[in-house]
């Protein structure tokens, strides 16, 4: 039975069906367009092995006490919420890895339950949205959550290439199966203004398919250029719509932010 993240308004995946293609930059950018728009957000780091979001916010780690916590708590329904989140730029964020040490070895059936246990353990309090950054593909812990958390939907993130594109497919059948609803893709790296001249250029070779599911027609939410500022920014801990907030960059981020609140808008 899947249940509600307690305060939480939409719980909204962020999944990719492959690395490398800028998913966590897309998440962090895009909380912070929808908390610019006065959203009250939350981001929850659900990749035990790999987490991004504290590396890129710029956050090294929290007690070994709230560690202990965790592994005492993992497994219990009868718990209330005990785990509070950071803050960083007004947005809400925790990361399963933060409560993990390195030296830990998290058995691969006990990844999804401990990133659901997790994320119900955290204080949340009121939010509007919560996104959820999770790892690539469709296995651990996307299954789990899917299958235990009532969610909104998922958005893919990709690249235009073809390549990419079929293995983000295979991605949205994968949550469709599971009754995920497919909220759409954004193509990050889409392209690309030459510096020089103004001209766009198209970095990658776009595919001329569509984005097509079950024999729908599946809606781009939005396309991101490739952009030094984009992926500098991140890197130094200082997202795009912190630091640069009237850029064209972060106006793309708040184009998305917007779908992204008509996608949900008739969710409960």
């Amino acid at each position: 039975m899947r249940e509600r993240v307690e305060g939480v308004s939409h719980v909204v995946l962020v999944a990719s069906g492959k690395g490398g293609v800028g998913k966590t930059t897309v998440t962090i950018n895009l909380a912070l367009a929808l908390a610019s728009d006065g959203a009250r957000v939350g981001v929850f780091d659900a990749d035990v092995h790999g987490p991004d979001v504290p590396l890129m916010l710029g956050i090294a780690g929290i007690p070994p006490e709230q560690s202990r916590k965790l592994t005492l708590a993992l497994g219990r329904r009868d718990t209330e919420p005990y785990i509070p989140p950071l803050d960083r730029f007004g947005v809400r964020f925790m990361s399963v890895g933060l409560l993990v040490a390195e030296s830990d070895v998290v058995r691969a059936s006990a990844v999804g339950l401990l990133a659901v246990q997790t994320m119900r353990d955290v204080i949340w309090g009121e939010l509007d949205y919560l996104l959820v950054d999770t790892p690539p593909g469709t296995l651990e812990p996307q299954q789990t959550i899917a299958r235990t958390v009532e969610l909104d939907g998922v958005v893919l993130v990709t690249t235009p290439q073809d390549l990419s594109l079929l293995d983000t497919g295979r991605s949205l059948l994968a949550f469709e199966q599971e009754g995920v609803r497919v909220l759409g893709v954004v193509e990050n790296m889409s392209g690309m203004t030459c510096p020089h001249c103004g001209e766009p250029i198209e970095v990658f070779q776009r595919t001329e398919r569509e984005w097509v599911l079950d024999g729908r027609r599946v809606e781009v939410l939005g396309r991101l250029p490739l952009s030094p500022s984009i992926g500098g920014r991140i890197t130094r801990s200082s997202p795009v719509l912190d630091t640069a907030s009237s850029s064209p960059e972060a106006g793309v981020f708040r184009e998305l932010a917007r779908a992204l609140r008509e996608r949900t808008a008739d969710s409960p």
